[in-house]
């Protein structure tokens, strides 16, 4: 195998765990085979690989369940703190909400920490069910943020505000991936403090601090957080 044959292979190889890689490779120069019969040995290997992972229920449930339908409804979420944000610091701007501008501070604190914890459970839920399929959920992640970029028609607004969310999100994804559970008393302590936020939402009394959204996307949004809590619960309970 010519050197750059070699190093083709170890590129394709980067797709297995470490342990795995070796293992692979290991086995590759012991059989003298060709650069590409082993590239091909290891695509075929990884295929089968992520075949028998989707044979679970966690990797469906991080990527259909939760990365690609929450990712449109953060990109909503992440709309709303930018409009309530250019409220705020623009009084000219009028929205028909009602709000003044003056009282658009609290509304714009409690989006802005619904969105940051909405958007960590989240992706630590996808990291920590889906540490060998996460690249799928991303890219599930991803199509929906193209194609709401590629639509995007607020003149006032860059089109990249609809991404907001995202930082927070990797943020949970790579904690997800390092850590299995959460302690109970800070899971307990997220989901209850994410609900409380969520709380003026449902309540009809004085201004809507925005507009009304039927209770599946609100499950949606707030079921990551107590996954967390019922998950880390379970694992004490059962420990």
């Amino acid at each position: 195998m010519t050197n750059f044959g070699w190093s083709l292979v170890e590129v394709t190889s980067q797709l297995l765990e470490r342990d795995e890689r070796e293992a692979v490779l290991g086995d590759l120069v012991e059989a003298g085979e060709s650069a590409g019969r082993a590239v091909l040995d290891i695509v075929g290997l990884v295929f089968r690989l992520q075949a028998g992972l989707w044979k679970s229920w966690r990797p469906w449930l991080a990527g259909f369940g939760l990365s690609l339908p929450a990712s449109l409804f953060l990109m909503g979420v992440s709309l709303s703190v930018s409009q309530t944000y250019q409220r705020f610091i623009s009084p000219n701007i009028l929205d028909g909400s009602g709000m003044a501008p003056s009282s658009a501070l609290l509304p714009l604190i409690c989006k802005l920490l619904l969105l940051i914890g909405w958007s960590w459970s989240g992706g630590y839920v996808v990291g920590s069910l889906s540490r060998r399929t996460v690249w799928i959920s991303a890219v599930l992640c991803c199509f929906p943020c193209l194609f709401c970029l590629a639509s995007f028609r607020v003149p006032s607004l860059s089109r990249f505000c609809l991404l907001l969310f995202l930082l927070p999100a990797i943020w949970g994804v790579g904690q997800g991936l390092r850590m299995t559970r959460m302690k109970l008393d800070s899971a307990i302590v997220l989901a209850l403090t994410l609900t409380l936020l969520m709380i003026p939402s449902w309540s009809g009394a004085g201004h809507r601090w925005w507009s009304p959204r039927p209770w599946i996307l609100d499950a949606m949004l707030i079921w990551p957080a107590w996954y967390m809590a019922a998950a880390a619960w379970w694992e004490e309970a059962t420990a």
